[in-house]
């Protein structure tokens, strides 16, 4: 749906442009002519009613000088520099909850063009525990959230609730951001609490995530079993267990056993990424049930306390 608004914005500043354009080097000097004939054969200055009737301007005209600016603002700020998004489910939870309004940086993996996203500027590549907004491997037109897990050439492996990450190396490098090389790095957990989230009535233990030295809350169900059965199958590999192929990530939520993430269709290509988020702008509850006389739609309270910098 974010791509055919874009694909809208474009088309609506294009047409408006062109309009004013056309009017500026075709138009616009005819009416002057017609102005100044009228003046100098009237001998005194006529008043703005007289001269509309005189060079009236179109009104399709009129409305595209008068939006074009602000349409060509809006366009530009949302395709290269930073784009709204609503966070619609809890696979993000604790980080992002339904009812975010979040801020995606644009430009930090690159400037593309709106329509057809072709890579114009290279920019920074993603790094692990990056909060990344990317279309849908499976359906381009939706857009996705999750945490980069993995980069390229990294081995990942996610067992019994904990995630392990053989990085790819250089030659000759021990360690990259943190992680040794050549073996499998267990990610340390720190147990938060374990009362704050709950679903279906069976708590949710809190945790801290250490991803190469970054620090991000994580959820897990201790009672769901892992659907190894419907994870992404690579050829060689265990069935949790995925290599990440070259200028490709992979992706997982930060409510493990509540998200449609990267084990179960596998990896997100680089020419996927839409940009990374990096602010809450607005945080809105919706507590409203069937038995209230409000829709579900309608906010029912302002979280505050969350607005700020997304880790």
């Amino acid at each position: 749906m974010a791509g055919y608004f874009s694909t809208f914005l474009v088309i609506l500043t294009l047409g408006s442009g062109l309009i004013w354009l056309v009017d500026h080097l075709m138009f616009a000097p005819k009416r002057k002519e017609r102005i100044a004939l009228a003046q100098s054969s009237s001998g005194v200055a006529l008043d703005q009613e007289a001269l509309d009737k005189i060079a009236p301007l179109p009104a399709i005209t009129e409305s595209a000088i008068s939006i074009f600016p602000m349409i060509a603002a809006i366009t530009i700020f949302r395709s290269f520099i930073f784009e709204p998004f609503q966070i619609p489910s809890g696979s993000m939870m604790p980080t992002l909850l339904v009812g975010d309004f979040i801020l995606v940086q644009k430009y930090t993996y690159g400037i593309k063009d709106p329509v057809w996203r072709t890579q114009l500027v290279e920019m920074d590549n993603p790094e692990r525990g990056d909060i990344t907004v990317f279309k849908y491997p499976i359906d381009t037109n939706v857009d996705f959230i999750k945490r980069v897990v993995g980069l390229p050439g990294d081995t990942v492996v996610y067992r019994n609730k904990q995630l392990y990450i053989k990085p790819q190396c250089q030659s000759g490098e021990t360690q990259n951001a943190g992680l040794k090389c050549g073996e499998f790095n267990k990610i340390g957990l720190n147990l938060v609490n374990e009362d704050e989230f709950s679903m279906q009535g069976m708590a949710l233990p809190r945790l801290t995530e250490e991803l190469s030295g970054v620090g991000h809350d994580i959820l897990i169900n201790p009672m769901a079993l892992e659907a190894k059965g419907r994870y992404f199958q690579q050829p060689g590999t265990k069935a949790d267990e995925w290599r990440v192929p070259a200028d490709s990530y992979f992706v997982m939520g930060d409510n493990r056993d509540n998200s449609a993430d990267g084990r179960f269709w596998g990896f997100v290509p680089k020419e996927n990424l839409v940009g990374k988020a990096v602010f809450i702008w607005m945080s809105f509850e919706f507590d409203n049930t069937a038995d209230d006389f409000l829709p579900g739609w309608i906010p029912t309270g302002v979280r505050f306390n969350r607005l700020g910098s997304i880790q």
